[in-house]
């Protein structure tokens, strides 16, 4: 099998990724197939992206409204060509019918450009999201967009003071407050480039504060989108940083999970090691009742088949302790490696996810894990018009479907023949 193509977007994106290690696709792409197990489940492309007449191209995560419509972003595509030569991006909608509407084009000044996240929706029908880069230093951008597709940009980035690159979704609290993470930038010098990260507070106003900027032993490049608990503790992850240890390809540390609290300084609840417990976290949290963190690595673990023996990645769990527990290591083939989206859980406590590599054909698989530690693959991705290198965290409706999004596959004709991502429906 190949691997995806050298894009613009690609390139931005992997740069910025701690999967910028490039999987050993040609251990995961072996001849053994998978066994569907779940052969319920029914697997539909709802919608392939063409990146013509103003169309997206390279989905990231979508979200769910009451009335089924999809909303999401592409990180290429659209409309304005002026400074971004595959297409800045977009905002779109994806009805229950399949009709897709695109309900906002960027371009690099214009609200920014390179949304490499999803939307965030409030209850009267507003997006918020964040851009990679545009704005007015081109170092990225928070936006909101109404309803009537009015964008508004809430606040541009800039390196040293405030950080730069937001490449992971928001959150809101009840408030109007927004909160996310800077890729890197922020007030430490530790990092190549100047700052590894920042965690930001944005009020209805447009006041941006800074609650933490990240320096190494804390955590070094926030990639994903926050969680926030009743009290205001704000938890997530870095890709690198920690455990000085654990390094490797020049990049030091290999992740941490973190607490902000609203009145008090960064906590490292815990530094990976590479294996067994995983490294790289490059996805949301999420957490339970009872206080505990769920998760997964794109790579470490037990076996060492992936990433040159590095491992194809974890589901773990965190307790309030501080204690890891690796709930599941993926191996290629036939279970997938490299998850790159984060977990939902339902009410049972199963697990549901995505890899972004192995499974029967190298391209990825949808997963779920049970609460015995079972996982149970219910689609391979063939690389076609199915979808390849799905990367982002699932979503479920109240019967029980999945939705998710491919990076590539689907029209098969996008992008001189690599394709242009689709998004797809699981039907227990």
């Amino acid at each position: 099998m190949t691997t995806p193509p050298p894009s613009r977007s690609w390139i931005s994106r992997m740069r910025h990724r701690a999967a910028s290690l490039l999987l050993d696709f040609a251990i995961l792409g072996t001849t053994v197939v998978a066994t569907q197990s779940a052969r319920a489940q029914t697997f539909t492309v709802l919608y392939s992206f063409t990146a013509t007449a103003g169309d997206g191209a390279l989905p990231t995560s979508v979200i769910l409204d009451a009335a089924g419509n999809l909303y999401g972003t592409t990180n290429s595509g659209g409309s304005d060509f002026k400074d971004c030569p595959d297409g800045c991006g977009t905002v779109f909608k994806l009805d229950t019918t399949g009709t897709e509407t695109i309900l906002y084009s960027f371009g690099t000044r214009k609200g920014g450009a390179d949304p490499f996240a999803g939307v965030i929706r409030d209850g009267a029908g507003n997006l918020y999201g964040t851009t990679e880069s545009g704005g007015a230093a081109n170092e990225g951008a928070v936006y909101k967009l109404d309803t009537a597709g009015t964008l508004t940009q809430l606040h541009s980035f800039h390196r040293s003071r405030d950080g730069v690159g937001p490449s992971a979704s928001l959150i809101r609290d009840a408030a109007g407050n927004l909160y996310g993470t800077t890729f890197s930038g922020g007030n430490s010098t530790h990092c190549f480039g100047g700052g590894c990260g920042t965690v930001f507070k944005l009020d209805p106003t447009g006041k941006e504060t800074i609650l933490h900027s990240f320096g190494g032993a804390d955590g070094v490049n926030p990639d994903a989108a926050l969680l926030r608990d009743a009290d205001g503790n704000l938890y997530g992850s870095t890709v690198h940083g920690g455990n000085p240890a654990c390094t490797i390809s020049g990049n030091h540390g290999c992740g941490v999970i973190f607490k902000v609290a609203p009145t008090g300084p960064d906590t490292v609840l815990y530094s990976f090691t590479g294996e067994p417990d995983g490294q790289y976290p490059v996805t949301s949290l999420i957490r339970d009742a009872a206080g505990n963190l769920y998760g997964t690595t794109t790579a470490g673990g037990a076996s060492g088949a992936c990433l040159t023996s590095q491992g194809c990645g974890t589901v773990f769990e965190l307790d309030p302790s501080g204690k890891e527990t690796v709930l599941y290591s993926f191996t290629g083939t036939p279970d997938g490696a490299s998850p790159y989206g984060g977990l939902i859980r339902d009410r049972e406590g199963n697990f549901y996810g995505t890899t972004r590599g192995g499974g029967a054909y190298g391209y990825g698989t949808v997963f779920k894990l049970d609460t015995a530690g079972r996982e149970t693959v219910l689609y391979s991705f063939a690389g076609g018009t199915d979808g390849a290198y799905p990367n982002s965290t699932l979503v479920r409706d109240a019967a029980g479907n999945l939705y998710g999004t491919t990076n590539f596959g689907g029209d098969l004709s996008c992008l001189g023949g690599w394709s242009c991502g689709a998004v797809f429906k699981i039907t227990p």
